[in-house]
């Protein structure tokens, strides 16, 4: 990053000398004092810009790349080398001026894994003669017994010892619901401890552990990744070798070496190199503004050609936290009055559920009442005092003990025994008053999402998720997805995004720790980053930053419109050059007059690329 940012600030420092010296070298031929002559004003701030090219051109031709950089170096070289040095710095000025515009369109996006190794594990309890021991993770061997205290993450896979422990699974499985584990029931790291404090056996070190594995796999995806080719250079071997011949040519017949550089001038690409930079900022300002963060004009390019979406399911098709889905109630209580008490009770807990109470409770304008005596039964739930009424809620065998369900429940009860719900029981004075059903429903704009995809031509939508496949046809029912992979590990979207990415352009769609791995494997991965900064949004190109799906299909539409218009922008481009070309050839341009040409050429380009920063209309999508 600190080698990017010196590069960067070297760019700046060219374009500045180089326009410096233009001003400088003009103030001294209209004023016609001065210690230097114009011509060696010029030359002077022309030559670190030649210096520093050639040295860039040289590097890449090491590696195997040849850019239409190389036509502004010659140009520039050979206007120096013929006394023209007002043409070699007005050339200077563009090339060195779109590389500043490059810079800028790419920002500051460089990935790193800082969100994800931040959280990681770092510490484990173990348990020794005189208790237990905090140590390094690295220290932990398989077969330790380590305790983790409420709150916590488990420092390394293993097994739990104790008789239960309750789990939050987030981090690892993108599951938003608390899971409970019983005796020799496998624990994986990174997830977080949500009950009471258990002991655990150690079944892996920490290099072998899944959160390890999760962020190497997430480092291994993102260095796999190729550099970012500028559009201009795919233009290159076709353009440098027609340019050179064209001046060699004008040169021969005139006999005039003049001639040849005022073609080598016009023909210097500027189209090609401000263009699509000029287009990437406004596609990625216009981003910006629909909530979209692109992260550099390789992410917009990328994302311009894609044909195959992949999505996760918990948090991205799905509102990935515990809504409200049903609520029974015993056939003399009424179900506002059950919901108010039990808010008015979990005002008091820091439960997964609480917020999603509470908030229920106050969008339907239930008055709230202050609660007292509670004690918090971690994992289990939470008993009280509301109105003078004793309030328990929470899971059944707090709430009911070991006593029967009433019949007025049964047949939810039996309903929902193979469904992925969590289930609070309510009491009021010590009898069942109502059992409120949560679980995770679909978004409202998921179906429109699609639809919108296929609209501006994806062609293929898969839903990869680590549920059940009961779970995942559940939710695949309504969005008709061309496939659907269930049961899947971090590993295994990783593999699915790799297949899909051979066979065409992948976008991955997710919002959690494990999708990591596959949003920066696929050709780009898009994060629902709305609820706070996370590996995804670290590891993914695109970040959209509100809490719905809609800007997903809005990203695609504004790459796929800045794409078109950088390409539109080239082309024209080109073609004014071409024209200004043939009228260098023929001796109606001088090297002077040909760079000033280039520059109108450059400003016309310029303004169309700037149409990326309006809202503009997809005409139609792609066949």
């Amino acid at each position: 990053m600190a080698d990017a940012m010196d590069e960067s600030a070297l760019r700046r420092a060219l374009l500045l000398i180089a326009t410096t010296g233009l001003a400088l070298g003009l103030g001294v031929w209209r004023s016609g004092t001065g210690p230097l002559s114009p011509d060696t004003i010029w030359t002077v701030a022309t030559l670190p810009v030649v210096v520093v090219l050639a040295i860039s051109i040289l590097r890449d031709f090491w590696i195997g790349r040849i850019g239409v950089d190389a036509i502004a170096l010659v140009s520039m070289s050979a206007a120096l080398l013929l006394g023209q040095a007002l043409a070699a710095v007005v050339v200077a000025i563009m090339y060195a001026g779109g590389t500043v515009l490059e810079d800028f369109a790419r920002g500051r996006a460089e990935r790193n894994l800082r969100a994800l190794t931040d959280r990681a594990p770092r510490v484990a309890h173990r348990k020794c003669a005189q208790g237990t021991e905090t140590v390094p993770i690295e220290q932990v061997a398989v077969g330790d017994e380590l305790l983790v205290r409420a709150g916590e993450l488990l420092p390394v896979d293993g097994f739990l010892i104790d008789a239960s422990a309750v789990l939050d699974e987030s981090t690892v499985t993108g599951e938003p619901l608390p899971e409970r584990r019983g005796t020799g029931d496998a624990l994986r790291s990174g997830t977080v401890n949500a009950g009471e404090a258990f002991f655990m056996r150690a079944s892996a070190i920490a290099d072998n552990s899944t959160y390890a594995a999760i962020v190497r796999m997430v480092a291994a995806a993102q260095t796999a990744k190729a550099p970012f080719i500028r559009i201009a250079d795919r233009f290159a071997l076709l353009l440098l070798p027609v340019t050179l011949l064209l001046a060699g040519i004008a040169w021969r017949l005139s006999g005039d070496p003049i001639r040849g550089l005022a073609v080598l001038v016009v023909a210097t690409p500027c189209p090609l190199i401000l263009a699509a930079p000029v287009a990437f900022i406004g596609g990625v300002s216009r981003a910006a503004r629909a909530g979209i963060l692109m992260k550099g004009s390789a992410a917009l390019e990328a994302l311009a050609q894609i044909r195959t979406a992949i999505f996760d399911k918990t948090g991205t098709l799905t509102l990935g936290g515990a809504e409200l889905i049903e609520i029974d109630v015993a056939p003399d209580r009424q179900a506002d009055e059950v919901l108010r008490l039990l808010a008015s009770l979990e005002q008091a807990s820091h439960h997964v559920l609480a917020d999603s109470i509470v908030r229920i409770a106050r969008r339907r304008k239930l008055t709230l009442s202050q609660p007292c005596d509670v004690r918090e039964h971690r994992g289990e739930g939470l008993k009280g005092l509301v109105n003078g009424m004793s309030v328990a809620a929470g899971s059944r065998p707090l709430v009911l003990g070991g006593g029967p369900l009433p019949g007025w429940a049964e047949s939810a009860e039996k309903r929902h025994r193979s469904a992925q719900v969590l289930r609070v029981f309510v009491a009021l004075d010590g009898r069942l008053a109502g059992i409120f059903t949560f679980g995770d429903a679909i978004r409202e704009d998921a179906i429109e999402t699609v639809g919108a995809l296929r609209a501006v031509g994806v062609t293929r939508i898969v839903m990869l998720t680590g549920d059940d496949s009961a779970a995942a046809e559940k939710v695949s029912a309504s969005l008709k997805f061309d496939a659907v992979f269930a049961d899947a590990t971090p590993a295994d979207k990783v593999e699915t995004v790799e297949v899909e990415k051979a066979t065409a352009p992948t976008m991955m769609v997710g919002d959690g720790i494990n999708d990591a791995p596959a949003l920066a494997a696929a050709t780009v991965g898009v994060a629902l980053g709305a609820r706070g900064g996370t590996a995804s949004s670290e590891a993914a190109d695109v970040v959209v930053l509100t809490d719905s799906l809609r800007p997903v299909a809005e990203a695609l539409r504004i790459a796929m419109r800045t794409r078109g218009i950088a390409l539109q922008s080239i082309i024209v481009g080109l073609a004014l050059s071409g024209a200004a070309m043939i009228a260098a050839a023929m001796g109606h341009l001088t090297p002077v007059a040909g760079a000033l040409l280039q520059e109108g050429i450059d400003v016309a380009v310029i303004l169309n690329a700037l149409r990326a920063l309006g809202e503009g209309r997809l005409g139609h999508s792609r066949k």
